[in-house]
This record gives structure tokens, C-alpha cells and sequence, in this order.
């Protein structure tokens, strides 16, 4: 005879996850581990160990708004403006990292015995950083708000690359399919900013204060348009991000500084269920020693070539000390949202051998940890007021 009755059971189990995913992950935060690996590693423990939660649609549908909430929050925060002023060091950025990704797929397909499609997603999840996870980080790091912009503006202009090559990887089993899908993203980008009149012209007057609402529907309407296109929901949600801060100025509400304040407070409720559900995909095959090897051999060989690749041009073009470099470049190497995207595909639509998706696994844990170690900025210094001669101040009477 049982305790509790199966629903009540669930209910205690629910209890138990929101405790810890909101409260345990900020004890751990004065060690530096950061928030995403524990809930990471708390899907880990339920699926493995514990078995909860295993094909829960509740803890599904809160995993998918926490991804489609941090790559709208990501989308939002591109100002293609302020990338066109920093073209230059943008455009070097990117054919460095276009030949990073090319080089390296052909060597894992060479040495792993990858057919092209899944090596080139295997490159993808090891070179590219997740912007949203990034941005929502960045005020842990104590970085300057120059550092701050150079993150910002290579990490975004990085995943724009990515999502780019991997819309045309995932497609490109065929012409038409190819062709079919370009169609579906370019009708859903011209169709994004009439909607947005529409709303602003109907709704909003009579219903003010819902474009929030709006914006996240939007977002997840489109994330489930791009996953059935075989693209994942991260794609349509950057997308209408974006579209957003392209509208702008017909409607300020929908991109202002308080709507991406209040999209991040969204992600940051939804976020640690995505990485939960992440960790309850984990199998204990994925995590044999040559998952072990291939994780150190990933984070030995391309953590020290991804520094250098943001590092040398920068010491280059803009001159910068070697430090101040180092602070741009280590807080770019967690991959964790991105990696975990395409571990997902790699499972599911291509048999990839379980050891490759540990490697995977390990190499994004030790980058997510490693920007948690840099050393912090130094606290600025404020100038000290100028203050009138004492002769010059008027005297008191009482």
C-alpha cells in the first residue's frame, strides 16, 4: 500500500523540481557553477537515476518555451545597424570562423567516419556560441561595456552564421527541399512585419500593454513552423526576434529596453526547464571512455583555437593588450544551448555512434564552466567632485 495516490505523487515530484531548479542552482552560484549545468545535470539525475519526469509533457511544453524565449530574447538584442558600423572586424571574424567550420568538419569526417550533414552539425556544436545563453550571463563576468559590446556583437554575428548553415545543412537533402524551405522562412520574414502593423493598428489601441504577449506567441507559433521544417524552434524564434527590432520605430513598445527586460524574465522562468528536459535526454551510453576521450581531446584541441581565433585579430586590428583580448574571447566559448540543440538532431535524425553525443556533452560543460573563472574587473573609479573653495560659500546665519 502506497503512501500517496499517483496524482499526489506527481504533485510532491513537481514540488520537488521547481524547488530544485530555482533554489538549488542559486546555492551552487557562489561556487561558480553556473545555473544552466545544474539544471543540466538535474534532468541528468531524474532520467538516470531517480527515472521522473521521463516523456512528461508539462516539463516538454516548459522546455520548449524556454527555448523559444532565449532566442527571442537573442533576436531582439541584434542591432544590425551597430553591426554594419563594426563591419570590418565582423566580416574578418566571419571567414575566419566560415574556414574554422569547414576545416573542421572535414577533419571529425575523416577521423570519426561522419557522412558530411552530421559532421558539419558535429562542427557546429563545437565552434559556435549561444548568444542567448552569453547575453544572459554577461553581467556575472564583470566585464567593461566595451567588452561587453565585442561579446555581444561577435556572438550574435556568429549565430547568424550558424543558423544560416544549419538551416542549409538540415535542408539539403534535395533541391527542392532545399528551395521548398527558403520559401517558408523568406514568406514568414516578409509576413512577420505586416502582422505587426496589423496588431499595432487593431489591437493595441483597444488592448494596451499585450504586445508582450503578442511577441511571445508570435515567437512560439514560429518555432513550431521552422521545427516541422526539420530547423528546431530556434530558428523561427530568432527570426521574430529580429523582426521585432526591425519594427521599432512604427511600434517602440515592441523592442524597447523594457520589453527586452521583460523577455529575459520570461527566459530566465523557462530557460532552466529547457536544460532539465535536456539532461533527461542523457543516456548512461552516451558516457563510455572514448565519450571521455573525445570530450578532453575536444576541449584540449579547440578551446585554446577558438581563443586564438577571436584573439589574433583583435590584437591585430584593434590593438588591444593581450589581457584585455583574453577577456573578450573566453567569455564566447560556451556553446551549451547551441551544442544541445544539435545533440538533440544528431540523436534523433541521425543515428550518430552515442560516444560522439558524450563527447559533445563534456566539451560544452567544460566550456560553460570556463567563463566562470576568468578574473573579475576591477571595481571602476569615480572622480572625485570638484568642490568650491570654502571662502566661496555662502555663509549661514542662524
Amino acid at each position: 500500500m502506497t503512501l500517496l495516490s499517483p496524482s499526489r505523487a506527481a504533485e510532491v515530484q513537481y514540488v520537488v523540481l521547481l524547488f530544485a531548479l530555482f533554489v538549488l542552482p542559486k546555492a551552487l552560484q557562489r561556487f561558480r557553477v553556473p545555473t544552466a549545468v545544474t539544471a543540466l545535470g538535474l534532468g541528468a539525475l531524474s532520467g538516470l537515476g531517480l527515472g521522473w519526469f521521463h516523456l512528461d509533457p508539462t516539463v516538454e511544453l516548459l522546455s520548449t518555451f524556454g527555448i523559444v524565449s532565449l532566442f527571442l530574447f537573442a533576436g531582439l538584442d541584434v542591432d544590425l545597424d551597430e553591426l554594419r558600423r563594426e563591419s570590418s572586424v565582423l566580416i574578418q571574424h566571419l571567414s575566419l570562423r566560415l574556414v574554422a567550420l569547414t576545416f573542421v568538419a572535414y577533419t571529425l569526417a575523416w577521423l570519426l567516419n561522419l557522412s558530411p550533414r552530421p559532421a558539419a552539425l558535429v562542427a557546429l556544436a563545437l565552434l559556435t556560441p549561444s548568444t542567448g545563453f552569453i547575453l544572459d550571463s554577461l553581467d556575472s563576468l564583470g566585464l567593461s561595456p566595451r567588452e561587453r559590446f565585442w561579446i555581444r556583437s561577435k556572438a550574435i554575428a556568429t549565430e547568424l552564421l550558424a543558423l544560416g548553415v544549419l538551416f542549409v545543412t538540415l535542408q539539403s537533402t534535395s533541391v527542392a527541399r532545399l528551395a521548398a524551405s527558403a520559401v517558408v522562412i523568406v514568406l514568414m520574414i516578409a509576413l512577420l512585419p505586416w502582422s505587426f502593423r496589423l496588431f499595432a493598428r487593431i489591437v493595441v489601441p483597444h488592448a494596451p500593454k499585450s504586445e508582450f504577449a503578442f511577441l511571445v506567441m508570435v515567437a512560439v507559433v514560429c518555432a513550431i513552423v521552422t521545427r516541422e521544417l526539420g530547423v528546431y524552434y530556434l530558428v523561427g524564434a530568432f527570426v521574430v526576434g529580429m523582426a521585432a527590432q526591425r519594427f521599432r520605430e512604427q511600434l517602440p513598445a515592441m523592442a524597447s529596453e523594457k520589453m527586452l527586460h521583460a523577455v529575459e524574465a520570461f527566459a530566465s522562468l523557462f530557460v532552466p526547464f529547457y536544460f532539465f528536459h535536456a539532461g533527461l535526454e542523457l543516456r548512461a551510453e552516451d558516457f563510455d571512455l572514448t565519450a571521455v576521450l573525445l570530450g578532453v581531446a575536444f576541449v584540449v584541441v579547440l578551446v585554446p583555437s577558438r581563443v586564438v581565433l577571436v584573439w589574433v585579430p583583435r590584437l591585430r586590428m584593434l590593438r588591444e593588450p593581450f589581457r584585455d583580448a583574453l577577456r573578450v574571447s573566453v567569455p564566447m566559448l560556451p556553446t551549451l544551448v547551441f551544442t544541445l540543440v544539435i545533440v538533440h538532431i544528431l540523436r534523433e535524425r541521425f543515428a550518430t555512434p552515442p560516444a560522439v553525443l558524450g563527447g559533445l556533452i563534456l566539451y560544452t560543460l567544460a566550456t560553460t564552466v570556463l567563463p566562470s573563472l576568468i578574473p573579475r574587473a576591477p571595481v571602476p573609479d569615480f572622480d572625485t567632485p570638484e568642490l568650491p573653495p570654502l571662502e566661496s560659500l555662502p555663509s549661514s546665519s542662524f
